[in-house]
């Protein structure tokens, strides 16, 4: 699991902070009433909710529980920066603070939405709580169909709480996102009768939660995997042990998040094309080609079934 310092994420934290306490201190003024975004302007006099995401992934599923009733903004879009490395400008901070409705991840996955959301009047929905998933647990809690299904649920409460009005083109919406996710949980209960008990390992924790869901086998070598968790670099040894455990020929499957590929992940990844073991390439946040979570994770399902020789 690739996480940020503790360190970086109190400058985050503290950041998103300062920035709310600098807004508050001019709410009075012309200048913070100029302040407000276009997108802001528009879905106050359209009469739509406005919602705000930390990640897209989160930020589509509240697209599709919305439809034309809502205008979504998403703060974090690009696979090339991570939410915990995430440092908001005071922009994307001030986004929350006009927002009805703020969808965080939550587990300390990004601390400076979260920070940034509960300063401000908008209905909070936090995905990792849905499922009772805690600062300290795996935090990618998308792969999740538990998460997915609750945070849904949690999304479309919030919407009929700020617009009672469209109580129930909400639960309709609803009702459709759960039959999408009914089928990509059918796709994946098919898929787990070829990789139930498959042992697989992996450069990091980031599917975890949808190789769990495949009912798959986490063979990634113990002190790797804890180096891994605990933000330190493997040992060579940690790296050897891998290697060979690759070569043994005990790992069916390596899932590599390309994301944050290195020279550590260039010698794993190398080790298994040596011994032939299959690589599921992934990235943590949600790649540019696709616009729906759900898709997303269907996509990732077909890999992981490609993969099982």
């Amino acid at each position: 699991m690739s996480i940020m310092s503790n360190a970086k994420r109190a400058l985050a934290v503290v950041a998103a902070t300062a920035t709310l306490f600098s807004m508050a201190a001019c709410g009075s003024s012309n200048a913070d009433s100029s302040a407000k975004s276009d997108s802001s302007s528009a879905a106050a006099s359209s009469g739509k909710i406005e919602v705000v995401a930390s990640i897209n992934q989160w930020g589509s599923v509240a697209k599709d529980l919305g439809g034309s009733n809502v205008e979504v903004t998403n703060i974090m879009t690009k696979t090339n920066v991570e939410a915990h490395d995430y440092e908001p400008t005071s922009q994307d901070v001030a986004k929350f603070g006009t927002a009805k409705v703020a969808v965080v991840n939550g587990a300390d996955y990004d601390p400076w939405a979260t920070k940034a959301a509960q300063s401000t009047k908008a209905t909070l929905v936090t995905a990792a709580e849905t499922a009772g998933i805690k600062e300290g647990d795996n935090p990618h809690v998308w792969f999740s169909a538990k998460v997915r299904s609750n945070t849904a649920d949690a999304i479309t409460a919030a919407y009929q709480k700020a617009d009672p009005s469209h109580k129930d083109d909400y639960a309709k919406l609803n009702k459709d996102w759960h039959a999408k996710e009914d089928q990509l949980e059918s796709k994946i209960k098919g898929t787990s009768s070829k990789t139930e008990n498959l042992p697989y390992a992996a450069t990091e924790s980031v599917a975890w939660y949808l190789a769990d869901d495949l009912k798959m086998t986490d063979a990634t070598p113990k002190g790797y995997a804890q180096a891994s968790a605990n933000e330190s670099e493997p040992t060579p040894a940690d790296i050897k042990d891998f290697q060979d455990t690759l070569k043994a020929g005990s790992i069916k499957m390596l899932v590599f998040n390309s994301q944050e590929a290195n020279s550590t992940t260039d010698q794993i990844t190398g080790a298994a094309k040596d011994a032939n073991v299959p690589i599921v390439e992934l990235t943590e946040q949600m790649p540019k080609q696709y616009t729906n979570l759900l898709d997303w994770m269907s996509a990732l399902v077909d890999q992981f079934a490609a993969a099982v020789k």
